[in-house]
């Protein structure tokens, strides 16, 4: 962890190494109760780490790739324990800069009720020093650095300043990276009646877009997977996911002779998960699509490890999880049909591969 120099100076780093993914976007610290109950009721919290796009970094960091997470957090505690802990899943944090004058932000939440989901959730971000990201004091060249440039709709409403932001970095441009785009519609985040039209405009300058059909229809008056694609015909990937139901990938690179302009549309089945808490699913699954886009991969079997990741996220209490490791997520990637579809995972599946391995090691 470094501090790079004023907080309003921005800075490109001589001989920045290239990278898979960079993501960029607010992290914040949060904190998770010890037991369930209103936020009222609840006497204690454990502290851990979230952010739409950091998750991201994070898990694909964990699953093999190269990372580096570009945003900014407060010269506190809370600022060093993020940069910290977000390092110590192999994401390269140099990036990240310090602001002496704004605070780190942070958000507290309930455990979900797991048949409703219900649960609260109590932000503090006001302020933040994420909030004051802008085109001058965040390193364009590292946030450009990468295979991939994740974003997510949350940096847009932060203020005008990260709205200019992101309009900058999904620009076209020469050499511009992939652009991976999670609309992430917070309808409490936004005070610009103007958002919905302002995440349709910044997917339209994405190549890969992530978002869900409840928010396509909350934000956009959208009902289904085939009129989202009409309204967003410019990624040359775009993914609709459906929560439990699944998810749907239409892609460009359409199989010669094929006349449909929006290009294939594929469907993968989500899995039958024993959900622990239903919080990070959404960035997971986006780490895992992305993780098997860069390895070439055929769309099934893209969607299949989203899928996959999301299932990881949702059998643990927090915004994060142990990834699978690679070889048993693609032979579960790899099973037929029938196999995906009557297939049922709980906590602990991401380990069970690991320690049959280290059985077979130690007789």
């Amino acid at each position: 962890m470094t501090s790079n120099g004023p907080a309003g100076a921005a800075s490109s780093d001589a001989g920045l190494d290239t990278v898979e993914v960079v993501a960029l976007g607010e992290s914040m610290v949060t904190f998770l109760p010890t037991r369930a109950g209103r936020l009222a009721d609840v006497p204690s919290f454990e502290r851990g780490i979230g952010g739409a796009e950091s998750n991201v970094a994070c898990v694909l960091a964990r699953a093999g790739h190269s990372a580096r997470w570009v945003g900014r957090v407060g010269a506190d505690g809370f600022g060093d324990h993020l940069v910290e802990a977000i390092a110590a899943y192999g994401v390269d944090t140099s990036a990240v800069r310090r602001d002496p004058d704004r605070p780190t932000g942070v958000y507290f939440r309930t455990a979900g009720d797991r048949a409703t989901d219900a649960h609260e959730v109590a932000y503090y971000r006001a302020g933040s020093a994420a909030s004051a990201m802008t085109a001058r004091n965040v390193d364009l060249a590292a946030a450009r650095s990468g295979r991939v440039l994740h974003l997510s709709g949350i940096t847009a409403a932060l203020s005008d300043d990260c709205l200019a932001l992101m309009r900058e970095l999904t620009a076209p441009r020469p050499g511009r990276p992939l652009v991976s785009f999670d609309v992430n519609h917070r309808p409490g985040l936004w005070r610009d009646p103007e958002g919905p039209r302002v995440l349709l405009d910044l997917a339209r300058g994405a190549d890969i877009v992530f978002v869900g059909d409840d928010e396509a229809r909350e934000a956009w008056g959208l009902r289904g997977a085939r009129a989202i694609r009409e309204a967003l015909p410019e990624p040359d990937v775009l993914v609709v996911k459906y929560g439990k139901g699944g998810a749907v990938v239409f892609d460009k690179d359409v199989p010669e002779g094929t006349e449909d302009a929006a290009g294939t549309a594929t469907f993968v089945r989500a899995l039958r998960v024993d959900v622990v808490a239903a919080v990070g699913a959404g960035d997971a699954f986006a780490a895992g699509f992305l993780s098997a886009t860069l390895r070439g991969l055929p769309v099934r079997d893209r969607l299949r490890h989203g899928h996959l990741m999301a299932a990881a996220a949702l059998t643990v209490p927090g915004d994060l999880a142990e990834p699978p490791a690679r070889g048993h997520a693609d032979r579960l990637a790899a099973l037929d049909d029938r196999a995906w579809e009557t297939l049922r995972l709980g906590p602990g599946w991401t380990e069970a591969d690991a320690r049959a391995a280290e059985e077979v090691r130690t007789p």
